[in-house]
């Protein structure tokens, strides 16, 4: 039975991308994310590369387990659009190609920690959207840099602790709270409802309405015949 684990969790996530898409009418992307290492940091890419184009995101990261620091989640998430590039035979571009601006909310449980726990951290930091489902785990302590024993065991002592900008503790033995507290029941999740996800759908939509996204126009292009000697 756990040669099946992939397969269930692909069609557990491809089952709330349809949901997002039929209940927003295509505007929202779903994108799930396991973890922080590099299983997450490919399955982030892997899903935002198609969904880039949507109106607004919902970034699943319930269940994560961690591994390394998310910067680089956060940057791909939080890229600014730079510029636009008129192109004579084709659509326009714009600067970076691959970035998605319109508005964004994360899931998150309980059973997110570590790099789980520093994600929507940083989510929040950047001020990219809410978080909605209930707190995480709170354990936000680092453990590389160990040595192994030479009976190749494993030492699982802490290394680096995390501290905020404003020079104070956080999230190490608490967790991050979110700015909308769902919890799963399990009666509902046997009867096949989501209510996080519900939750985020709603919330999405309705930021959505308040922030519609930008269709910029083309400039007319200038006329420099007059430069013409």
């Amino acid at each position: 039975m756990s040669g099946e684990f992939r397969l269930r969790n692909l069609a557990w996530i491809e089952s709330n991308r349809r949901k997002v898409e039929k209940a927003t009418g295509g505007k929202v992307g779903y994108i799930y994310v396991p973890d922080t290492g590099i299983n997450g940091q490919n399955e982030l890419v892997r899903q935002f590369v198609p969904q880039w184009t949507k109106d607004a995101l919902i970034i699943d990261e319930r269940f994560n387990s961690g591994g390394q620091v998310p910067d680089r989640f956060i940057e791909l998430l939080n890229r600014p659009t730079l510029s636009y590039w008129a192109r004579r035979d084709h659509l326009d571009w714009k600067t970076p190609f691959v970035a998605q601006t319109g508005p964004k909310v994360m899931l998150i449980n309980s059973w997110s920690g570590s790099g789980g726990d520093a994600f929507p951290y940083y989510f929040r930091k950047a001020g990219l959207g809410p978080l909605i489902g209930t707190r995480t785990w709170g354990g936000l302590i680092g453990i590389s840099g160990n040595p192994q024993p030479i009976d190749g065991g494993f030492v699982s002592a802490p290394a680096f602790g995390f501290w905020n900008t404003e020079g104070n503790w956080e999230v190490e033995g608490y967790g991050v709270d979110p700015d909308y507290e769902i919890e799963n029941a399990p009666h509902e999740m046997v009867a096949g409802r989501d209510p996080q996800l519900e939750k985020a759908i709603e919330v999405i939509l309705e930021m959505l309405e308040k922030e519609p996204p930008k269709r910029l126009k083309k400039p007319v292009y200038p006329d420099r015949s007059d430069r013409i000697e």
